[in-house]
C-alpha cells in the first residue's frame, strides 16, 4: 500500500476574507423580521467616506462662521441686506453641524439606527433650514428689487428693524409648517408600518399636503424670486446706458444685486432640479442613488454660498484676514473700514 500524501492546507489571505465578507449579505437589524439590508463595503472605503463628509461638513462650518463673525463683528456690515445674508449663513451653519453629518452617516452605514421619533425630527430640521433659506432668499429678492428699481425710497422701506423682523417670522413660520406637516402625516405619533423594512428613515405625506407644500415650498417662493429678478435685470439694462451719471452708491448696489443674483441661482437651480426630481416618482422609485443625489445637490449650496461671497464680495475677503489674523481682537476693531472707495 503507498502512503498517502500528507494533507496540505492552503492559507487564506486578508484579501480573500475580506472578499467573502463584501459577499456577505448584513442586516441593520439582524434580530428583526423585516430589517433592511446594510451595504457592506470594505476597510478602505469606510475611512475615505468618513474623511469626505468630515471634510465637506467642517468646511461648511468654517466657512459659514466666517460669514457670521464678520457681518456680526464690523459695524460697517450691519445693513438690511448683510442681515439677510447673515440669516443665510445661519442656517447654512445648521446644515453643516447638522444635516450633513447625519446624512453622511446615512450613506455610509445605509441604515438608520436612532429610532422613528429622532427620524421625524431629523426631518423637520432639514426641511425647516432648507424653507429659511429659500424664504430668505425670497426677502433678499425684495431687497434687491426695491434697491435696483426704487433707490430713492429704500432707506425709509428697508430698515434693520423690519428686516430682522421679517427673518424671525421666516424662521417662526418655516419650524411651525413643518411641525404641523410632520403632525398631520402621522409622523409623530405612529409607527411608520407602510415602510419597506425597519431600519430606514423616510418621511411619507398624504397627497394633499403634498400639494400644499408644492405650493408653500417651491410653486410661491421660486415665482417671486423669478419674476422679482426678472424685473431686476430689465432695470438695470436701462441703468447701465445712464451709467456715466450712476454714483458710487448705485455701483455698490450693483455689484450687490448680482452677487446675490449668483446666490439666488445656484440655490434655485439645485431646489428645483430636487423638487422636479422628487415628484417623478415612477423615475426614482427604484434608485436611492439619484433620490441621495438630489439632496445633496441642495445640501452643497450651504458651503457654495461663503465661496460666492468671497469671489465677489470685497469685504468680505478683507473681514476674513482681520479674523484669521486675529485682528477682531484688538480694540475698536469693529469699526475698521471694509470697503475699498471703489465699491
Amino acid at each position: 500500500m503507498g502512503v498517502p500524501p500528507p494533507h496540505t492546507h492552503t492559507p487564506i489571505s486578508n484579501s480573500d476574507i475580506n472578499k467573502a465578507a463584501l459577499h456577505t449579505v448584513q442586516y441593520c437589524f439582524p434580530l428583526h423580521n423585516s430589517s433592511c439590508v446594510k451595504e457592506v463595503r470594505s476597510i478602505a472605503e469606510n475611512i475615505l467616506m468618513h474623511l469626505f463628509f468630515f471634510s465637506v461638513s467642517a468646511f461648511t462650518v468654517f466657512v459659514n462662521l466666517l460669514v457670521i463673525i464678520s457681518i456680526s463683528h464690523f459695524k460697517q456690515l450691519h445693513t438690511p441686506t448683510n442681515l439677510l445674508i447673515l440669516s443665510l449663513a445661519v442656517a447654512d451653519l445648521l446644515v453643516g453641524i447638522v444635516v450633513i453629518p447625519v446624512e453622511g452617516i446615512k450613506v455610509i452605514e445605509s441604515c438608520w439606527y436612532l429610532g422613528e421619533t429622532m427620524c421625524s425630527v431629523f426631518h423637520g430640521i432639514v426641511f425647516s433650514v432648507i424653507l429659511v433659506s429659500l424664504y430668505n432668499l425670497v426677502i433678499i429678492a425684495v431687497d434687491r428689487y426695491v434697491a435696483v428699481c426704487d433707490p430713492l425710497l429704500y432707506i425709509s422701506k428697508i430698515t434693520i428693524g423690519k428686516t430682522v423682523t421679517s427673518i424671525l417670522l421666516t424662521w417662526i413660520f418655516s419650524f411651525i409648517y413643518n411641525l404641523v406637516i410632520l403632525y398631520c402625516n402621522g409622523q409623530w405619533y405612529r409607527s411608520q408600518a407602510h415602510k419597506n423594512c425597519h431600519g430606514e428613515c423616510v418621511l411619507f405625506i398624504s397627497f394633499t399636503w403634498g400639494i400644499i407644500d408644492l405650493f408653500v415650498s417651491f410653486v410661491a417662493p421660486c415665482s417671486v424670486i423669478i419674476c422679482l429678478y426678472m424685473n431686476i435685470f430689465k432695470v438695470a439694462r436701462i441703468q447701465v446706458k445712464a451709467m456715466n451719471i450712476t454714483s458710487r452708491i448705485k455701483i455698490s448696489e450693483s455689484k450687490a444685486t448680482k452677487t446675490l443674483g449668483v446666490v439666488l441661482s445656484v440655490f434655485l437651480v439645485g431646489w428645483i432640479t430636487y423638487y422636479i426630481g422628487s415628484l417623478s416618482d415612477d423615475y426614482l422609485a427604484h434608485s436611492d442613488v439619484i433620490i441621495a443625489f438630489l439632496s445633496w445637490v441642495v445640501y452643497i449650496h450651504s458651503f457654495l454660498n461663503p465661496l460666492i461671497y468671497a469671489l465677489f464680495y470685497p469685504w468680505f475677503k478683507t473681514a476674513v484676514r482681520h479674523i484669521l489674523t486675529l485682528h477682531i481682537l484688538a480694540p475698536s476693531s469693529s469699526l475698521i473700514n471694509l470697503l475699498p472707495e471703489n465699491c
